[in-house]
């Protein structure tokens, strides 16, 4: 298993700016049912966790075309998932993003209690224990 690290300022500054975040945090509330429409419910789902070594393009495209991957990303963010492909985002992606999808969320006056461990604490739960 490798070692997720923790995102870099220029990668989280790059976040703040990305659509698909942005459209999550417009979409984060709007709507309960999205797992419902989403395209994934057609797919197997082994296509949206690949393995370490194989590349997430097809779900990656897969997503792109999807209606809700607004509301599929908001929901990786809101419960810090780090694995998989969640609204048309890889897990390295998503890790700077949930930094700032974190401060945008305390920004805006939202309770983040619930919303999981601190980044560092979640990222660390990947680490083996012998590594530590």
């Amino acid at each position: 298993m490798t070692r997720a690290r923790m995102p870099r300022p220029h990668e989280v500054a790059a976040a703040r700016r990305d659509p698909r975040l942005l459209r999550a945090l417009s979409e984060r509330q709007f709507d309960d049912a999205w797992r419902t429409r989403g395209v994934c419910q057609s797919v197997d789902p082994e296509t949206f966790f690949p393995a370490p070594s194989e590349p997430a393009d097809a779900a990656v495209a897969l997503c792109r075309t999807c209606d809700v991957q607004g509301a599929c990303l908001a929901w990786a963010l809101e419960v810090g998932d780090c694995h998989g492909v969640w609204g048309a985002t890889t897990p390295r992606e998503r890790r700077a993003m949930l930094v700032a999808w974190r401060g945008q969320v305390q920004r805006d006056g939202e309770a983040v209690e619930g919303a999981g461990p601190p980044v560092r604490d979640q990222l660390l739960t990947l680490v083996p224990l012998h590594t530590r």
